[in-house]
């Protein structure tokens, strides 16, 4: 057990310090803690004093305004060593927080696509805050916990070593009832960690997208999904409540068996005039002092064995791989062609989604992926982001390998509008300018220019505050068509050398499709295209389709020529086009 124990505090104690604690503030914290405990160990010393000279005609002024010093001192000690120590875990747990959050919007698109975002959530806020917990508040009491007791026995000792001897019996008692306990709660805690991050994750799906559960009645699902999350919590509450509940009442037992003893014993002693009162009223303090650390030992041998458990979750976000956005070669891609390479993929490493796809692209080139659903064509988009990487195969920009290419610099030539033109919570001018460097250097005349470009520029001087309109998450204040457009927009303001679309007026009105699809052709102009087509009926203009089924090219050619020479796609064109 001690071993398997050192195992797992070793992550916990490198990934502390891997956050460059504060030393300074640790250091004045540590040792305000230490002088609040040693000034505490003198209180029930100067108590036996006052008790033992105790009348109305010897009362020592001086003895009372020393004791009231000590209060005073001891508290304004104790609040700096507080202050102190929660400035050490609110800047650990802000660091670990960073870094986490710094991973996790570098962790690649396949790491996101096994985890909840809500799972993620909970991780960068709950784990963090149970480690910060640590190491503000119970390491600090184990600490000075510690130092109380070993001053405590040591002045008792000095003062009568027979009732010290029996005051020590309770110490195995009392420790033979935490451990076992103890473990039990560290393991209740994590089970209770595991399913917090759950239920975070439940909660945040349904809100995120309430209007689906809306639109689908599923209000009574839903709820059904939220009271079985709660109701585990509450399993796991409640078997926490059980454990307090015993450690409560078997820790007064055992408190009230010695303090019984100690004061029978004491006051036989007394009695013979072998103590005095003030000694004995001095050693009942002591055992106060020596007790209540060691019921917080167990809180913090729990707090810890949650932390690990924390640890471990925290350590498996920091040890995945990132993508190497600055790490590659930066290139111009204009006018450079493009060639798919015998190119395969598989999500598992079993289900081939792709196999040996291959195509070429020439520069200024529309290219469209048709094909029944399912057969690979949003696998090849996401190829083409370098979203995943090809199991094997290559993709090719001139001469130079894409996977060759810094992250940044290959997507900083791309330009995505997707069906559902996804938008962050903010203004119109904030999703404008969303992933551009230096966005407060772009004027207002330009990101009208490209509103104008875009046919956005007339609803959005609708709006009161024009470009500093909030469009609410996920843009829902914008209606589908505002929003496309606004993408279109974003599209322009980049410039890119490559335009990726995913049908982007498939799901808009005849109006709004006019709108966008005009601006969609201006965008298209002078740039390498490449479209998700739903619809044959916007692409029978593509300078080349690329028909996929079961994740194999079985046609590439102009609509013309696989209206001719490819059976399906004909059927297609039969039934869409008549």
């Amino acid at each position: 057990m001690a071993e398997e124990q050192k195992s797992s505090l070793k992550p916990f104690i490198s990934l502390i310090l891997s956050t460059n604690i504060p030393k300074l503030a640790l250091t004045l914290g540590l040792i305000g803690s230490l002088l609040t405990t040693m000034v505490g160990l003198t209180i029930p010393l100067l108590t036996r004093e006052m008790v033992d000279g105790f009348s109305v005609d010897s009362l020592s002024i001086a003895l009372i305004l020393l004791i009231g010093a000590v209060f005073i001192i001891q508290a304004v000690i104790d609040g700096f060593s507080t202050y102190a120590l929660a400035y050490v875990g609110q800047t650990i747990v802000a660091k670990l927080r960073e870094k986490m959050w710094f991973k996790l919007i570098r962790l690649p698109v396949g790491y996101f696509d096994t985890k909840t975002s809500g799972e993620s959530v909970s991780r960068v806020v709950n784990d963090t805050g149970i480690v910060k917990d640590l190491i503000s508040q119970h390491f600090p009491q184990f600490i000075t916990g510690i130092i109380t007791i070993i001053g405590a026995i040591i002045i008792l000792f000095i003062m009568d070593w027979k009732m010290t001897l029996i005051m020590l019996i309770s110490v195995p008692i009392t420790t033979l009832i935490m451990i076992p306990l103890g473990r039990r709660m560290a393991k209740i805690s994590r089970g209770l960690q595991d399913e917090t991050a759950s239920f975070t994750s439940s909660i945040q799906q349904t809100l995120s997208e309430v209007r689906l559960m809306k639109a689908s009645n599923a209000e009574k699902y839903d709820e059904t999904k939220g009271m079985t999350g709660i109701n585990s919590l509450l399993s796991y509450g409640l078997k926490e409540g059980r454990i307090f509940a015993l450690i409560g009442p078997l820790m007064y037992l055992v408190i009230m068996a010695v303090i019984v003893v100690i004061i029978g014993y004491g006051g036989i002693r007394v009695a013979d005039g072998t103590m005095t009162t003030g000694s004995l009223v001095a050693f009942l303090l002591y055992l106060f002092q020596i007790i209540f650390p060691i019921t917080s030992f167990t809180m913090f041998f729990t707090q810890l064995q949650k932390a690990t458990g924390a640890t471990e979750r925290i350590i498996e976000i920091l040890d995945e791989d990132v993508e190497l956005g600055q790490t590659g070669k930066s290139i111009d891609i204009t006018n450079l062609p493009i060639h798919v390479n015998q190119l395969s993929f598989s999500y598992n490493g079993k289900d081939q989604i792709l196999e040996d796809v291959s195509f070429d692209v020439q520069p200024g080139m529309m290219v469209a992926f048709a094909g029944p659903s399912g057969g690979g064509k949003t696998t090849l988009f996401g190829l083409l982001e370098r979203f995943y990487e090809p199991t094997s195969g290559d993709i090719t920009i001139g001469d130079t390998s894409i996977m060759e290419l810094s992250m940044n610099s290959w997507r900083r030539q791309i330009g995505y509008v997707s069906q559902d033109s996804p938008m962050m919570a903010g203004t119109i001018r904030e999703n404008l300018c969303y992933g551009l460097e230096n966005p407060e250097t772009i004027s207002d005349e330009k990101l009208w220019e490209v509103a104008e470009m875009a046919y956005a520029k007339q609803f959005i001087n609708e709006f009161p505050k024009k470009l500093n309109t909030e469009v609410g998450e996920r843009g829902i204040m914008l209606s589908g068509g505002q929003r496309q457009r606004i993408a279109i927009a974003r599209a322009f303001l980049r410039d890119p050398k490559i335009l990726m679309m995913d049908e982007a007026t498939a799901s808009l009105d005849s109006q709004s499709e006019r709108m966008v699809q005009h601006a969609l052709s201006r965008l298209m102009e002078g740039r390498t295209t490449f479209i998700i087509a739903h619809r044959l009926s916007t692409i029978v203009n593509a300078d080349q389709i690329v028909f996929i089924e079961q994740g194999r090219i079985t046609g590439i050619g102009t609509h013309h020529d696989l209206v001719q020479s490819h059976d399906l796609y004909s059927e297609f064109a039969e039934q869409q086009l008549r």
